[in-house]
């Protein structure tokens, strides 16, 4: 949230050139499309009825977030404990707050790629845990294992909002508000918004001073991309 992390593609390598060259699920596909624009399917942005559904998007996601934190030097990978338990979380904080499972997933992804020992960062913003939410209470980094508890906590901090500031929950609410009625356009722009705290409606690409990709890597993740080369810079 509010910044950029780096991570490393170069480690990816290795497992893309061993890996299928799609990662399938359903009717998802391993691709990138560089979106522009307000986010509307007249610009070419997906519509939700090409997002995939949530286990469809868990299962395309897995390979990565059992690979995650060992491929970015970020500590031991997630064990099978623990990947459960970020499942768990995200359906228990969805259920708290009403925000869609597959999206806290896309973001997690985008923020951490689901390495629950993800380093806290700090541009100006502290940004810990799984959704590197706005100082937030949730951190595993360097903790082994992470507990269930300080799972849900990272999950929660992310989508609920912090003391600190917002969470997924109330920038969709500002965003539908926008918008008149809940649309996927709402999604990438929350998604505009939870990276860098501002958002022109017109062009989501527009990162401020933060990643100018975001919201297009978002609309991408709905629809299935994982590993395949972006073409956003």
């Amino acid at each position: 949230m509010y910044k950029s992390i780096a991570l490393a593609f170069t480690a990816l390598a290795g497992f893309v050139a061993a890996a299928p060259t799609t990662i399938q699920q359903r009717a998802l596909t391993d691709a990138y499309h560089n979106y522009k624009g307000d986010g509307s399917p007249a610009a070419g942005w997906p519509d939700s009825a090409a997002w995939g559904e949530f286990d469809s998007l868990w299962a395309a996601n897995l390979p990565l977030i059992q690979q995650s934190c060992g491929w970015n030097s970020w500590g031991a990978d997630n064990s099978a404990d623990e990947i459960q338990s970020i499942k768990d979380a995200i359906n228990q904080v969805a259920s708290e707050t009403g925000v869609k499972r597959r999206f806290i997933l896309l973001i997690m992804m985008q923020e951490s790629k689901g390495c629950v020992r993800v380093p806290t960062t700090n541009n100006g913003v502290v940004n810990p845990g799984l959704l590197q939410s706005h100082n937030g209470a949730g951190s595993c980094a360097g903790v082994n294992p992470c507990p269930k508890a300080q799972i849900v906590q990272m999950i929660r901090d992310g989508v609920a909002g912090t003391s600190s500031g917002a969470g997924l929950k109330q920038l969709l609410a500002q965003t539908v508000a926008h918008y008149g009625k809940i649309q996927p356009a709402a999604y990438y722009a929350a998604a505009r918004l939870y990276n860098s705290g501002s958002v022109d409606y017109a062009h989501l690409e527009n990162g401020f001073t933060s990643v100018g990709c975001y919201a297009s890597d978002v609309a991408n993740r709905a629809t299935g991309w994982t590993l395949a080369q972006s073409t956003c810079s």
